[in-house]
Protein backbone atom coordinates (compact mmCIF):
# COMPACT_ATOMS: atom_id res chain seq x y z
CA UNK A 1 0.00 0.00 0.00
CA UNK A 2 1.33 3.19 -0.86
CA UNK A 3 1.92 6.34 1.42
CA UNK A 4 1.00 9.18 0.39
CA UNK A 5 3.55 12.04 0.62
CA UNK A 6 3.31 14.46 3.74
CA UNK A 7 4.04 18.18 3.29
CA UNK A 8 7.53 18.88 5.63
CA UNK A 9 5.53 22.04 6.87
CA UNK A 10 3.26 21.19 9.03
CA UNK A 11 -0.44 22.23 8.88
CA UNK A 12 0.57 23.01 5.05
CA UNK A 13 -3.20 22.41 4.07
CA UNK A 14 -5.02 24.35 7.18
CA UNK A 15 -2.32 27.69 6.96
CA UNK A 16 -2.73 27.52 2.95
CA UNK A 17 -6.45 27.60 3.28
CA UNK A 18 -6.44 30.47 5.84
CA UNK A 19 -4.22 32.44 3.78
CA UNK A 20 -6.02 32.00 0.35
CA UNK A 21 -9.40 32.60 2.50
CA UNK A 22 -7.41 35.90 4.06
CA UNK A 23 -5.83 36.98 0.57
CA UNK A 24 -9.55 36.81 -0.78
CA UNK A 25 -11.28 38.58 1.62
CA UNK A 26 -9.15 41.94 1.51
CA UNK A 27 -7.65 41.69 -1.87
CA UNK A 28 -9.51 39.83 -4.44
CA UNK A 29 -13.46 40.38 -3.38
CA UNK A 30 -12.24 44.58 -3.12
CA UNK A 31 -10.60 44.41 -6.39
CA UNK A 32 -13.72 42.42 -8.06
CA UNK A 33 -16.37 45.01 -6.72
CA UNK A 34 -14.19 47.85 -7.63
CA UNK A 35 -13.95 46.61 -11.67
CA UNK A 36 -17.60 45.32 -11.71
CA UNK A 37 -18.60 48.75 -10.09
CA UNK A 38 -17.74 51.03 -13.47
CA UNK A 39 -19.58 48.64 -15.78
CA UNK A 40 -23.04 50.35 -14.36
CA UNK A 41 -22.21 53.22 -16.49
CA UNK A 42 -22.09 51.01 -19.50
CA UNK A 43 -19.54 51.50 -22.29
CA UNK A 44 -20.02 55.05 -23.70
CA UNK A 45 -20.77 56.26 -20.20
CA UNK A 46 -17.37 54.48 -18.91
CA UNK A 47 -15.16 55.97 -22.02
CA UNK A 48 -16.83 59.47 -21.22
CA UNK A 49 -15.84 59.40 -17.80
CA UNK A 50 -12.21 58.48 -18.24
CA UNK A 51 -11.84 60.42 -21.21
CA UNK A 52 -13.20 64.26 -19.00
CA UNK A 53 -10.14 66.94 -20.00
CA UNK A 54 -9.83 67.08 -15.94
CA UNK A 55 -10.16 63.27 -15.75
CA UNK A 56 -6.98 62.92 -18.44
CA UNK A 57 -5.22 66.16 -16.51
CA UNK A 58 -5.73 64.60 -13.37
CA UNK A 59 -4.33 61.20 -14.69
CA UNK A 60 -1.26 62.91 -16.32
CA UNK A 61 -0.46 65.03 -13.14
CA UNK A 62 -0.47 62.04 -10.58
CA UNK A 63 1.45 59.43 -12.97
CA UNK A 64 4.16 62.72 -13.99
CA UNK A 65 4.73 63.91 -11.29
CA UNK A 66 5.03 60.20 -9.43
CA UNK A 67 7.38 59.25 -12.44
CA UNK A 68 9.31 62.50 -12.01
CA UNK A 69 9.51 62.48 -8.41
CA UNK A 70 10.79 58.45 -8.26
CA UNK A 71 13.50 59.19 -10.80
CA UNK A 72 14.56 62.27 -8.98
CA UNK A 73 14.76 60.03 -5.32
CA UNK A 74 16.76 57.46 -6.88
CA UNK A 75 19.95 59.07 -7.27
CA UNK A 76 19.23 61.29 -3.92
CA UNK A 77 18.77 57.89 -2.20
CA UNK A 78 21.72 56.28 -3.59
CA UNK A 79 23.44 58.71 -2.18
CA UNK A 80 22.29 59.18 1.03
CA UNK A 81 22.14 55.29 1.22
CA UNK A 82 26.01 55.03 0.48
CA UNK A 83 27.05 57.76 3.17
CA UNK A 84 24.68 55.91 5.77
CA UNK A 85 26.44 52.90 5.07
CA UNK A 86 29.69 53.62 3.87
CA UNK A 87 30.88 56.35 6.68
CA UNK A 88 30.70 56.82 10.42
CA UNK A 89 29.66 60.95 11.44
CA UNK A 90 28.43 62.81 14.25
CA UNK A 91 24.64 62.19 14.16
CA UNK A 92 24.54 59.76 12.02
CA UNK A 93 21.73 58.14 14.51
CA UNK A 94 19.71 61.11 14.19
CA UNK A 95 19.68 61.49 10.47
CA UNK A 96 19.02 57.35 10.16
CA UNK A 97 15.94 58.58 12.25
CA UNK A 98 14.59 61.68 10.10
CA UNK A 99 15.45 59.20 6.80
CA UNK A 100 11.90 57.48 8.59
CA UNK A 101 10.04 60.56 9.17
CA UNK A 102 8.11 60.75 6.03
CA UNK A 103 6.88 57.31 6.58
CA UNK A 104 5.85 57.80 10.51
CA UNK A 105 4.47 61.25 10.04
CA UNK A 106 0.56 61.33 9.28
CA UNK A 107 0.63 62.52 5.63
CA UNK A 108 -1.88 65.35 6.55
CA UNK A 109 0.71 66.37 8.84
CA UNK A 110 3.37 65.71 6.25
CA UNK A 111 1.19 67.59 3.91
CA UNK A 112 0.41 70.96 6.51
CA UNK A 113 4.29 71.12 6.67
CA UNK A 114 5.44 71.66 3.50
CA UNK A 115 3.08 73.53 2.93
CA UNK A 116 3.94 75.95 5.66
CA UNK A 117 8.09 75.67 4.61
CA UNK A 118 6.97 76.34 0.64
CA UNK A 119 4.29 78.69 0.87
CA UNK A 120 5.07 82.40 -0.22
CA UNK A 121 5.64 83.07 3.43
CA UNK A 122 7.29 80.07 4.38
CA UNK A 123 10.98 79.76 5.56
CA UNK A 124 11.85 78.16 1.98
CA UNK A 125 8.88 79.79 0.13
CA UNK A 126 10.19 83.13 1.10
CA UNK A 127 13.63 82.82 -0.17
CA UNK A 128 12.28 81.31 -3.59
CA UNK A 129 9.06 83.89 -4.05
CA UNK A 130 11.95 86.62 -5.43
CA UNK A 131 13.45 84.33 -7.58
CA UNK A 132 10.28 84.14 -9.44
CA UNK A 133 9.72 80.65 -8.36
CA UNK A 134 6.23 79.09 -6.62
CA UNK A 135 5.96 75.94 -4.87
CA UNK A 136 3.04 75.48 -3.07
CA UNK A 137 -0.28 75.62 -4.95
CA UNK A 138 0.72 74.79 -8.13
CA UNK A 139 2.36 70.99 -9.41
CA UNK A 140 6.02 71.51 -8.45
CA UNK A 141 4.57 71.46 -4.89
CA UNK A 142 2.82 67.92 -5.86
CA UNK A 143 6.54 66.86 -7.20
CA UNK A 144 8.13 67.82 -3.88
CA UNK A 145 5.53 65.92 -1.44
CA UNK A 146 6.01 62.99 -3.41
CA UNK A 147 10.26 63.71 -3.52
CA UNK A 148 9.45 63.64 0.40
CA UNK A 149 7.46 60.60 0.81
CA UNK A 150 8.93 58.35 -1.66
CA UNK A 151 12.78 59.25 -0.68
CA UNK A 152 12.65 56.65 2.46
CA UNK A 153 11.88 53.63 0.17
CA UNK A 154 14.62 54.29 -1.82
CA UNK A 155 16.99 54.46 0.96
CA UNK A 156 15.78 51.44 2.94
CA UNK A 157 15.71 49.36 -0.21
CA UNK A 158 19.68 50.32 -1.31
CA UNK A 159 21.05 49.91 2.37
CA UNK A 160 21.40 46.58 3.25
CA UNK A 161 22.74 45.92 -0.81
CA UNK A 162 25.25 48.40 -0.35
CA UNK A 163 26.42 47.00 3.39
CA UNK A 164 26.62 43.59 1.14
CA UNK A 165 28.17 44.58 -1.76
CA UNK A 166 31.99 43.27 -1.43
CA UNK A 167 34.85 45.89 -1.82
CA UNK A 168 37.02 43.43 -3.68
CA UNK A 169 35.94 44.37 -7.04
CA UNK A 170 36.01 48.14 -6.02
CA UNK A 171 39.73 47.58 -5.12
CA UNK A 172 40.71 45.83 -8.10
CA UNK A 173 39.15 48.53 -10.30
CA UNK A 174 41.25 51.43 -8.17
CA UNK A 175 44.26 48.81 -8.73
CA UNK A 176 43.51 48.66 -12.89
CA UNK A 177 43.93 52.92 -12.83
CA UNK A 178 39.97 53.02 -12.69
CA UNK A 179 38.85 56.43 -11.48
CA UNK A 180 36.41 56.99 -9.43
CA UNK A 181 33.68 57.45 -11.55
CA UNK A 182 34.98 54.44 -13.93
CA UNK A 183 34.35 52.58 -11.16
CA UNK A 184 31.42 54.08 -9.90
CA UNK A 185 29.61 53.54 -13.41
CA UNK A 186 30.92 50.05 -14.43
CA UNK A 187 31.53 48.10 -11.13
CA UNK A 188 29.16 49.57 -8.34
CA UNK A 189 26.21 51.18 -10.24
CA UNK A 190 25.88 47.22 -12.05
CA UNK A 191 25.40 45.81 -9.17
CA UNK A 192 23.17 48.10 -7.91
CA UNK A 193 20.82 48.74 -11.00
CA UNK A 194 18.08 45.78 -10.14
CA UNK A 195 17.97 47.23 -6.34
CA UNK A 196 17.64 50.70 -7.96
CA UNK A 197 15.12 49.64 -10.25
CA UNK A 198 12.92 48.55 -7.48
CA UNK A 199 13.45 51.37 -5.20
CA UNK A 200 11.90 53.37 -8.46
CA UNK A 201 9.16 51.14 -8.53
CA UNK A 202 8.17 51.40 -5.05
CA UNK A 203 8.48 55.66 -5.03
CA UNK A 204 6.52 55.28 -7.83
CA UNK A 205 3.70 53.10 -6.10
CA UNK A 206 3.23 55.38 -3.43
CA UNK A 207 3.44 58.37 -5.42
CA UNK A 208 0.87 57.27 -7.97
CA UNK A 209 -1.83 56.93 -4.76
CA UNK A 210 -0.51 59.33 -2.26
CA UNK A 211 -3.12 61.77 -1.06
CA UNK A 212 -2.94 63.39 2.27
CA UNK A 213 0.35 64.84 2.14
CA UNK A 214 -0.27 66.47 -1.85
CA UNK A 215 -3.59 67.82 -1.22
CA UNK A 216 -2.48 70.84 0.89
CA UNK A 217 0.55 71.79 -0.81
CA UNK A 218 -0.97 71.08 -4.70
CA UNK A 219 -3.91 73.57 -4.52
CA UNK A 220 -6.28 71.75 -5.98
CA UNK A 221 -6.72 73.60 -9.03
CA UNK A 222 -8.52 71.34 -11.92
CA UNK A 223 -6.51 70.90 -14.93
CA UNK A 224 -3.40 72.75 -12.90
CA UNK A 225 -2.80 70.99 -9.73
CA UNK A 226 -5.26 68.34 -9.27
CA UNK A 227 -4.31 64.76 -8.60
CA UNK A 228 -6.20 61.82 -9.52
CA UNK A 229 -6.84 60.40 -5.40
CA UNK A 230 -8.46 63.68 -5.23
CA UNK A 231 -10.90 63.55 -8.03
CA UNK A 232 -12.01 59.95 -6.79
CA UNK A 233 -12.64 61.42 -3.35
CA UNK A 234 -14.96 64.40 -4.92
CA UNK A 235 -16.40 61.77 -7.34
CA UNK A 236 -17.66 59.69 -4.28
CA UNK A 237 -18.83 63.30 -2.37
CA UNK A 238 -21.13 63.68 -5.55
CA UNK A 239 -22.37 60.36 -5.52
CA UNK A 240 -20.79 59.46 -8.67
CA UNK A 241 -19.85 55.86 -7.11
CA UNK A 242 -19.66 54.12 -10.73
CA UNK A 243 -17.12 57.32 -12.01
CA UNK A 244 -15.16 57.26 -8.95
CA UNK A 245 -15.03 53.24 -9.48
CA UNK A 246 -13.98 54.05 -12.90
CA UNK A 247 -11.28 56.37 -12.75
CA UNK A 248 -9.52 53.66 -9.53
CA UNK A 249 -10.19 50.88 -12.29
CA UNK A 250 -7.34 53.29 -14.74
CA UNK A 251 -5.19 54.27 -12.30
CA UNK A 252 -4.99 50.50 -11.31
CA UNK A 253 -4.28 49.19 -14.38
CA UNK A 254 -1.82 51.83 -15.76
CA UNK A 255 0.14 51.13 -12.19
CA UNK A 256 -0.01 47.57 -13.06
CA UNK A 257 1.50 48.13 -16.40
CA UNK A 258 4.50 50.25 -14.93
CA UNK A 259 5.31 47.83 -12.11
CA UNK A 260 4.87 45.18 -14.98
CA UNK A 261 7.61 47.07 -17.20
CA UNK A 262 9.68 47.56 -14.13
CA UNK A 263 9.45 43.87 -12.71
CA UNK A 264 10.68 42.46 -16.23
CA UNK A 265 13.22 44.96 -16.64
CA UNK A 266 14.48 44.12 -13.28
CA UNK A 267 14.54 40.21 -13.68
CA UNK A 268 16.78 41.15 -17.15
CA UNK A 269 19.16 42.95 -14.88
CA UNK A 270 19.47 40.14 -12.49
CA UNK A 271 20.08 37.55 -15.13
CA UNK A 272 22.68 39.82 -17.16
Amino acid sequence: MRLARRSSLPGFSLTLGITLTWLSLIVLLPLAALTLRPWELGIAGLWHSLTEPRVLAALRLSFGAATLAAAINVPLGLLIAWVMVRYRFPGRGLADSIIDMPLALPTAVAGISLTALFAPKGWIGALLTPLGIKVAYTPLGVLVALIFVGLPFVVRMLEPIILDLPADAEEAAATLGATRLQTLWRVTLPALAPTLLAGFGAALARGVGEYGSVIFIAGNMPMVSEIAPLLIVIRLEQLDYAGAAALGVAMLLLSFAILLVINRLQRWLIRT
